[in-house]
């Protein structure tokens, strides 16, 4: 061969290497052929190399695969798979260059065959939808008679034997640190640095050898030549970061280095023993192809074939399956059925040999992969450490090179990063590796411990003879002993060559029975019932009893007990019944849980919702709550029967739809339905119409529930199951589909207790969706108090540790041992058929021996017999035939079928008929049980409908039942709580996986009552029926933990043995402990193994004898099938009632007489009679109290109750799911201190979907992530409440958006009704449109404030007014303005104001927030006009969108801001409104009412935000597309007053500025709109009352008020006839009550607030003050009105306000200037004497002042307070001085219009900021009592004095020094300044 070949295709060549494959493929039954390509142009590559150069160098195939495959998956952070290369054919069905190679294009086309070659087709099945099909040479094809042709000579088989899609896993023993050996291997002897590097894993840190120390040996080689005892001091060398092992090695010392603190480094403990049980817990091999590489061999088989012997299988009595190891393996020829190959060993070695370039960023070049023989030798001691019950786990051994490679290599690590300068001369780091030569030297040494479990065999030449050999080996039957055979062919020159092979029967079976998809499973158990291989298993169970046929027996006694048998086992059902008739005793305590939400629910519901409100928050617009009206959902369920009609009762009865409003009263079953979805058939067409609802409906929201998610993940476009299974695939077209995706109102909502399989490097849902269930304590702190304790996966765990009386997991070993015996006796039947057939073997005997056939005793089980008896008996101890359920676990649908038949055939010939039900619980069919069953159902839960069957597991609550629960995976079905055992002896464990593991112990997941203590309450329980119950322990020193006793304490060495719970072997029976002092235990079961392991301790004297009588007893349980012994069964016919006797020979099983508690029966029978009358209570109830009791199969019960170092249980550990893979074989161990939270994210970084499933395809393509944004996922153990919580999410979404869609708006009344002027004077007549002016202009004007708002204001008198002080309200507290105000609930209507979180198709432009586009631009302005009472230029600045630069006018050469448009009053437009629209605000960018887009019902309108200079940036992020106008900064402390003040001085000087411009044009002036609006932020809808005056008499009318838009109002008001001549409009503030008389006269002269029509011209000359923080709109409308201008009030208008928590007036915080510790100040403090050493604040002077003389104003004006006949004289201004003292305003203008003062005597006056119209003239004018007071506000204590002086006050003031004040400001906050003194 070699040059030949080598990169050349030559005819002869491909033929050869096609034939060989096809031959291959037609053979092998389990093999994918190796690429031809890839034969043709690789292998004799590397045969060229391995052949001439004489030592093995890597292939190019190898070397690309640990490029694409290992560098990538080995690095810790980079994991992302490539894309596939250039060239590659990535669209299945058409080759490379595209062309269609579809069998059903090319059979349409015509395809030349040469002559001599015939059309052949291969087919594997592990690729079901492949087919190859060639032309080949007939003479290489097989002829008639089976003979090969031309292949006689080359019989090559291809060597990538089996499945490329299994995974074997090997178990964690974690670097050999941890785990521990049958027997310590012996040290090595001194002068052996490779025994040492092998062992103790010395770290090393560079490739030095031993020369640089001049011959001698390095200091390393030292430490070991002196037995290693040096490394247990520290070392002095700082390269040597490892505590090594003391002298002799202790059992389970480990190697890792306690300095290692490398983020990867789990923290292990050194030096701690650790049983292997505990540690390694065996695990099976899980399917699971992503270490598995290509569908092709890994490497080319070469050499001589190796013939695999004919009988194998019939001598060896198992098929041994060989791992590829390094190197080349030969061809396997001859019998190869009888061999299993799999390549997984060998992709794990060379995963772990890529290792080293995860870490080349450290820039160490020199770090060396783990060598070959490494690898090897550390293999060869994980297999010798294994017990023989344990199976090799693959995750292990990775772990293991991670942490020998690591640890070697840790030291040099850190030098290259840290670059630490030596000290002393270079060490050589280095010990010199292994050889190839010493390796299978160093191998045997390990394996001479292990009492021959582990054999090697070395070759010379090629791994063919060590094959033949170990094949010769088996045949001689000198391998019975040997789990293991470790071939190595290694030699001086050339790369080692190896492989493993499994010849342990058990662990064999196990591994290539893991091998097995699903499908491949139930078609091979199928076929061994089909083909009746199972007879021989049959016939064989015949012979076991010495009776002869069991079958016979059952005959026998059915025939001999025809009579009586039925009614002494059915008597108590009977008996029941009647009592129920005559009133006597019934069970009280049945009841089926109806849905109730516990507060965990209630939490989870309410995380849901938040995340869904963070989804809509989000900037990325992905959900808009504020579109939706109302909630619609669908939950899709697996296609379980029993789960739909779970969920449709869940549904019916939590009364979600009628809530929703989806339905009306009378639910029928049959709408119920419309809203769950089962995933069948039939399931397209539901899903059809559900996607078309929610097109026609994109105001609902439709929340798509996936409830158990993780079930039939499949790709649609793969099936792992056969196509004539129910359709898979089915989750990812309907829930994937485009629309489901692209619709912006359906959510998705992923349910599942095993989420591991949704949380991939591909999944779709962000990890910020992800909600898990929360944990029920937080820091010792009880966060939700719940009646009921949950029980699940850990709580189970953890009854098994030491210190819990009962635990609840326990596995079965007599069994396990019958099992294993039969196993080998028939190789051939699958595991789960030998499993089936001998369980429902035992059962049977079981039932046989509870009814009185006492020598099956000894064909069952102790386990089993207890199951049994205790459900036979349970409905014979509560007066209503309340009884236990049994779950028997049968995956496999036709051994379930056969389970079923056999059980229901014992049951009849027993008579056991009417004592309980079995039921066969098919996933794909209802339930059907008997009608005898039915009625008892129908009379418990008192139903009286005819028809009524049970449709769910939950309605067969108090069922004395065996459930036989069959499907290949559970599918969310709840059981009831009358569950008692859960026998789970029969799952598939072979081929395990997380969730399949979860998944099954969650059937047994419970909810205990949480009042009684769980421990108690299992002990003190007698839930058998039975007296005398029979003890399967042989641990009777499980105390007794009464409630009145204290357990004794437990040995050390008692607490060590807690991992171990076998049934027979430990304290595993609930009830042993009972029997101890209530009856008669019998001999137990035992094993001389775990006799040795558990030394009794002292007992109390009450188990003194069983001790002695357990040492007489032992047994031996391994040795062949009948494991059992004679067992005390007690007597059945103990009941209550003492008084039936019945014959006990039938009835009961009598051991022999001999009994050796026969001494202590005669004390114990007192005990036991009362004990059992107080306890005889309903066993259903009692199971109720307590958590069920689980059997396992050892291999899973071994794998769940072991733990690695951190405490994690093993099963967390694996795999999470079968259509996932590890991103990487080096990934860090997962940690039992992860949260959910870690464990998601840990699961996204180191797993990938495979092919098959459905999240493969979704990667990055461009864009910024996968997530799709509307995607959730619930996770919570199974069976805690997710479909409670869920449906109570909807609830609550449901009232959140009815709640988005409403709006909290101010409802109260108008105050001081009692004050106004009663006048039977009409002005206008109720119906009249708008105000006649000549008509308004008589109408006087009311002082009064109505505003609810200023409740807390000073009255305003017009005239000498007569006020009782009860009229007034008391003073609200501040804070209680905002809270304590009334409100009402209001559904905003279509013509609503919004803020922010409102985002609508039609706003999106008027927004600026159009995806489409970047955000809106804009341009800054500056505008300056000056203004006289300031002094000073203003200067504003406009914020211009470019979509509003329309509404200004620009100077054409520098584009400056010259004016804004303003329209002529003769303008009219129906979409158009001509008032700007100005609105200040303050804190309020989210929250503000500024989408003006829906109130304005679309017309064009000029809408500006008037905002602070620090606040510009808020809004402009908030509100792109607004117009700002900007104060200036001075203003940035200021109230309300200078946004007012600043919006009226900038519109008068921009109608002057316009008029100029329009002048030019020949538009007189008087002819520009002179009106602006000024709105509050708050104002959110408005209403219009419509008056109908049809009635009879002019007088009657009746009115009604609707909802209308902005533009309404707007438009109606700009349309008032001289319109011009008002000064102010504005409307009523709506309330609920509003009466006739308010709307009588439809418009008022009075105070307008909130939402006004302002005229700009008329006002020119009265200002807002800009001072004012409160109140300034009173202010201004008196000095308005004071001026002589009319203001009108609209009463058929009126603004609804919205309740805004934030923002606006209380954005103002007093507090302290010194420190910034917020302390509470109280409004006396706001004022100081001037020059004191007070306080000073941090707040404007005016604030501080108006709230001082809010709060406490009668210290200045005491004669006012509640004096109402005499007000306070306010010149030129109103402050309000809180509601109990009343002001008189008066104004100092001249020819202004005030109040009759003639006959008004005051009892104070308010000068505040007095200006030159102010005189001493003016206020000799009024009177005042005496004893007045005056108060005097100045800016500064000059003006102070000079205005005392300029008014002459001192003639009539008296003032004292004292009587002077200032705000509580500092200098330079220039405080305001007071002066106060009394009338003379």
């Amino acid at each position: 061969m070699g040059n030949s070949y080598a990169g050349q295709l030559k005819t002869t060549r491909f033929e050869e290497v096609l034939h060989n494959s096809i031959e291959a493929s037609l053979r092998s039954n389990n093999l994918v052929p190796r690429p031809i390509f890839s034969q043709l142009y690789l292998e004799a590559e590397q045969q060229l190399s391995s052949l001439e150069a004489g030592s093995r160098a890597d292939n190019e195939e190898e070397e690309e695969e640990e490029e694409e495959e290992g560098s990538e998956s080995s690095s810790p952070v980079s994991y992302q798979m490539k894309p596939p290369p250039e060239g590659c054919c990535t669209t299945d069905g058409f080759c490379q260059a595209g062309k269609d190679l579809r069998l059903v294009s090319i059979s349409n086309e015509h395809i030349d065959v040469p002559s001599g070659f015939l059309l052949v087709g291969a087919k594997s099945p592990n690729l079901p939808d492949h087919l190859l099909v060639c032309a080949v040479d007939k003479r290489f094809l097989p002829d008639d008679n089976g003979r090969n042709a031309l292949l006689e000579l080359r019989g090559r088989q291809s060597s990538s034997s089996t499945c490329s899609g299994t995974v074997c896993q090997l178990p964690e023993s974690a670097g050999l640190s941890g785990s521990t050996t049958s027997e310590p291997p012996p040290n090595p002897p001194p002068g052996t640095p490779q025994a040492a590097t092998a062992i103790d894993h010395i770290p090393s840190t560079a490739a030095f050898g031993s020369a640089a120390y001049n011959g001698k040996e390095s200091p390393k080689q030292q430490l070991v030549k002196n037995n290693l005892s040096a490394l247990t001091r520290p070392s002095v060398l700082g390269t040597l970061t490892n505590s090594g092992p003391p002298k002799k090695r202790h059992k389970g010392w480990s190697p890792e280095s306690p300095s290692s603190t490398e983020t990867w480094n789990l923290p292990l403990n050194p030096q701690a023993p650790n049983r292997i049980k505990n540690d390694g817990g065996s695990l099976s091999s899980l399917p699971h192809s992503a270490l598995v590489g290509p569908a092709s061999s890994p490497m080319v088989g070469s050499g001589e074939p190796v013939s695999v012997p004919d009988n194998l299988l019939k001598i060896c009595k198992a098929k041994p399956v060989i791992f590829k190891g390094h190197g080349n393996f030969p061809y396997l020829c001859g019998n190869i059925n009888d061999v299993i190959v799999s390549p997984l060993l060998y992709t794990c070695y060379r995963n772990s040999q890529s290792l080293s370039r995860a870490y080349e960023q450290y820039g160490a070049p020199t770090i060396q992969p783990i060598s070959e023989e490494m690898q090897l030798l550390l293999t060869v001691y994980y297999l010798v450490q294994l017990a023989s019950d344990q199976v090799p786990l693959i995750e292990d051994l990775e772990q293991i090179f991670m942490r020998s490679w690591r640890e070697s290599h840790l030291s040099e690590i850190r030098q290259y990063q840290q670059m630490i300068p030596q000290t002393f001369p270079q060490v050589p780091s280095q010990i010199a590796p292994v050889t190839s030569a010493q390796l299978p030297w160093l191998a045997g040494l390990a394996a001479s411990s292990c009492n021959d479990s582990v054999h090697i065999i070395e070759c010379s030449y090629s791994l063919a003879e060590g094959l033949s050999e170990m094949f010769k080996l088996l045949i001689e039957g000198k391998l019975i002993k040997t789990n293991y055979v470790v071939i190595i062919c290694a030699s001086r020159n050339r790369a080692i060559d190896s492989c493993i092979v499994i010849t342990g029967k058990y662990q064999a079976r196990v591994l290539s029975e893991g091998m097995l998809t699903p499908s491949d499973y139930q078609k091979e158990v199928n076929y061994q019932l089909v083909t009746g291989k199972v007879e021989s298993l049959g016939s064989f169970f015949s012979t076991l009893c010495p009776e002869g046929d069991i079958d016979l027996l059952l005959e026998k006694f059915y025939q001999e007990n025809q009579g009586h048998i039925s009614s002494s086992l059915s008597a108590s059902a009977n008996k029941s019944t009647a009592l129920n008739g005559t009133g006597a005793a019934v069970c009280t305590s049945y009841e089926i849980e109806r849905h109730q939400i516990r507060p965990f629910q209630l939490a989870v519901a309410q995380k849901l919702l938040s995340h869904i409100c963070s989804i809509a928050d989000s900037s990325t617009q992905n959900l808009d709550l504020g579109s939706f009206e109302k909630i619609d959902f669908l939950i899709c369920v697996p296609p379980s029967e029993v789960t739909y009609q779970q969920t449709l009762f869940h549904l019916w009865h939590s009364g979600i739809l009628l809530e929703l409003g989806l339905e009306k009263q009378h639910l029928t079953k049959q709408k119920v339905e419309q809203y769950v979805l089962k995933l069948d058939a039939e399931a397209q067409i539901k899903f059809k119409v559900f996607l078309q609802n929610s097109m026609q409906n994109p105001h609902t929201l439709f929340v798509l529930i996936h409830d158990h998610a993780h079930w039939d993940l499949m790709s649609a476009m793969h099936s792992l199951y056969p196509q004539t299974e129910l359709p898979t695939g089915l989750v990812d077209r309907l829930l994937n589909c485009r629309e489901v995706k692209e619709a912006p109102n359906i959510v998705t909502l992923h349910v599942t207790s095993f989420p591991y399989a949704l949380q991939t490097q591909h999944t779709h849902i962000s990890p910020y969706n992800e909600i898990h269930w929360p944990s029920s304590y937080s820091n010792g702190v009880d966060l939700y108090h719940e009646n009921k304790k949950y029980f699940g996966l850990s709580e189970f765990i953890e009854s098994t540790l030491s210190g819990h009386s009962i635990p609840l997991l326990r596995y079965d070993s007599s069994f396990e041992a019958m099992v294993m015996a039969l196993g080998k006796r028939f190789p051939r039947l699958h595991s789960a058929v030998i499993r089936t057939f001998v369980l429902i073997q035992h059962y049977s005997a079981a039932m046989m021996a509870v009814c009185g056939l006492s020598q099956m005793k000894n064909y069952t089980s102790v386990e089993t017999l207890e199951i049994t008896q205790n459900l036979i008996n349970s409905s014979r101890q509560c007066p209503s035939g309340h009884g236990l359920m049994v779950v028997l676990r049968i995956p496999c649908t036709p051994l379930a079928a056969v389970a079923y038949e056999r059980l229901y055939n014992v049951r009849e010939r027993l008579a056991l008929e009417d004592n309980f039900e079995i039921i066969l619980g098919n996933p794909n069919s209802g339930i059907t049980i008997g009608k005898h069953f039915v009625e008892q159902l129908k009379v418990w839960q008192k139903i009286e409908d005819v028809d009524w069957r049970p449709q769910t597991y939950l309605e067969l609550e108090g069922l004395p039942c065996i459930l036989i629960f069959s499907g290949m995976d559970p599918q969310g079905e709840s059981l009831p709580r009358s569950l008692r055992y859960c026998d789970l002896r029969l799952i598939n464990s072979s081929s395990l996986v997380r969730t399949t593991l979860e998944q099954e112990l969650g059937l047994a997941a419970y909810f205990v009552s949480s009042e009684i203590h769980t421990e108690k309450a299992v002990v003190n329980d007698v839930i058998e029926s039975d007296p005398e119950k029979l003890s399967s322990t042989d641990n009777e020193d499980e105390e007794i933990a009464t409630e009145g006793s204290t357990s004794e304490k437990r040995s050390p060495m008692k607490r060590e043995r807690s991992h171990s719970h076998d049934s027979a072997s430990s304290s595993l029976s609930s009830k042993a402990s009972i029997t101890a002092f209530c009856s008669e235990p019998s001999p137990p079961l035992v094993t001389a193994g775990d006799r040795a392991k558990s030394p009794h301790q002292v007992l109390s004297n009450s188990t003194e004898e069983t001790t002695n009588n357990h040492e007489r007893q032992k047994q031996k349980v391994d040795k062949g099938a009948q494991t059992t012994i004679s067992k005390h069964l007690p007597p059945g016919n103990e009941q209550l009632d003492t008084k039936q006797n019945i014959k006990s020979a039938q009835i009961s099983i009598t051991s022999s007489s001999s009994s050796p508690f026969s001494s202590s029966s005669s004390s114990s029978a007192p005990t036991h009679n009362s004990f059992i009358l107080q306890t005889s209570q309903c066993s259903m109830t009692k199971s109720s109290k307590q958590p069920p009791i689980v059997f396992l199969p050892k291999l899973v019960y071994d794998i769940i109750t072991s733990t690695d170092s951190s405490g994690l249980p093993k099963s967390s550990s694996l795999l999470p799911y079968h259509s996932v893979m590890w991103a990487s074989s080096f990934r860090p161990l997962m940690s039992k201190m992860m949260t959910c939270t870690e464990q998601s994210l840990y699961y996204r970084q180191w797993t990938v979907p495979k092919p098959i499933h459905m999240d493969y395809n979704n990667r990055n393509e461009g864009r910024m992530d996968t997530f799709h944004p509307r995607r959730l996922l619930l996770s919570g153990p199974p069976q805690i409440g997710k479909t409670g919580a869920y449906l109570q999410f909807l609830s609550i979404l449901s009232r959140m958006l009815i709640r988005l869609t409403e709006v909290d708006v101010y409802d109260e009344e108008e105050i001081n009704i009692n004050m106004k002027e009663e006048s039977d004077q009409c002005y206008h007549q109720p119906g009249d449109t708008w105000p006649d002016l000549e008509t308004f202009k008589k109408i006087p004007f009311d002082y009064t404030i109505h505003d609810p708002k200023y409740e807390d204001a000073s009255l305003i008198c017009s005239k000498l007014q007569t006020v009782n002080s009860e009229d007034r309200p008391i003073s609200r507290r501040q804070e209680d303005m905002y809270t304590h105000r009334q409100t009402t609930r209001m559904r905003l209507s279509k013509y609503a104001a919004y803020n922010t979180y409102h985002h609508c198709e039609q706003c999106h432009q008027y927004m600026g927030f159009n995806p489409r586009y970047q955000l809106y631009e804009s341009t800054l302005h500056a505008f300056a006009f000056s203004y006289s009472m300031l002094g000073e230029e203003i200067q504003l600045h406009f914020i211009i969108p470019k979509s509003k630069e329309h509404h200004f006018v620009f100077s054409q050469p520098g584009r400056q801001l010259e004016s804004m448009r303003l329209p002529l009053v003769t303008d009219k437009s129906e979409d158009f409104i001509k008032s700007p629209t100005f609105t200040p605000t303050t804190g309020r960018h989210e929250h503000g009412l500024f989408n003006l887009y829906h109130a304005m019902d679309g017309a064009s309108h000029l809408h500006v935000l008037v905002v602070k200079e620090y606040e510009m940036a808020i809004y402009k992020k908030y509100w792109p597309n607004h117009i700002m106008l900007v104060l200036p900064s001075i203003f940035n402390s200021a109230g309300v007053g200078a946004a007012h003040f600043l919006i009226k001085e900038l519109s008068y000087h921009n109608l002057e500025l316009e008029r100029n411009r329009q002048e030019e044009l020949g538009i007189k002036p008087q002819d520009i709109w002179p009106f602006i609006v000024i709105s509050d932020d708050s104002c959110v809808m408005w209403n219009a009352v419509e008056v109908d005056c049809s009635g009879d008499r002019k007088s009657d009318y009746t009115w009604t008020e609707r909802n209308v838009s902005l533009k309404h109002i707007l438009q109606r008001i700009e349309a008032t006839p001289n319109v011009t001549h008002y000064a102010l409009i504005g409307m009523r503030k709506w309330s609920s009550k509003t009466n006739t008389a308010e709307i009588k006269e439809p418009f008022s002269c009075c105070h307008v607030h909130d939402f006004i029509m302002l005229n700009v011209d008329l006002t020119q000359n009265v200002q807002y003050n800009q001072n004012r923080f409160t109140c300034d709109d009173v202010d201004f409308n008196l000095r308005v009105h004071s001026a002589g201008l009319l203001i009108c009030r609209f009463n058929h208008f009126s603004v609804m306000k919205k309740q805004i928590a934030v923002g606006g007036q209380r954005s103002f915080h007093i507090k302290s200037k010194v420190s910034d510790i917020p302390v509470s100040i109280s409004p006396a403090q706001y004022i100081c004497a001037p020059d004191s050493k007070h306080t000073f604040l941090a707040a404007p002077a005016q604030l501080l002042l108006e709230k001082y003389l809010q709060y406490h104003s009668h210290r200045f004006f005491p004669l006012s307070l509640k004096n109402y006949r005499h007000p306070v004289l306010s010149v030129d201004c109103y402050l309000n001085l809180g509601p109990q003292i009343a002001v008189c305003y008066v104004s100092s203008r001249p020819h202004s219009l005030n109040i009759s003062s003639s006959g008004l005597t005051f009892s104070g006056l308010l000068l505040y900021l007095c200006d030159s119209f102010v005189v001493a003239s003016f206020l000799k004018k009024f009177h005042f009592l005496k004893g007045a007071t005056l108060c005097v506000i100045c800016q500064d204590r000059n003006s102070l004095r000079q205005t005392v002086v300029r008014l002459e006050l001192e003639d009539e003031w008296q003032f004292r020094l004292r009587d002077e004040f200032q705000t509580a400001n500092a200098k330079e906050d220039r405080p305001l300044f007071f002066l106060t003194g009394r009338h003379i």
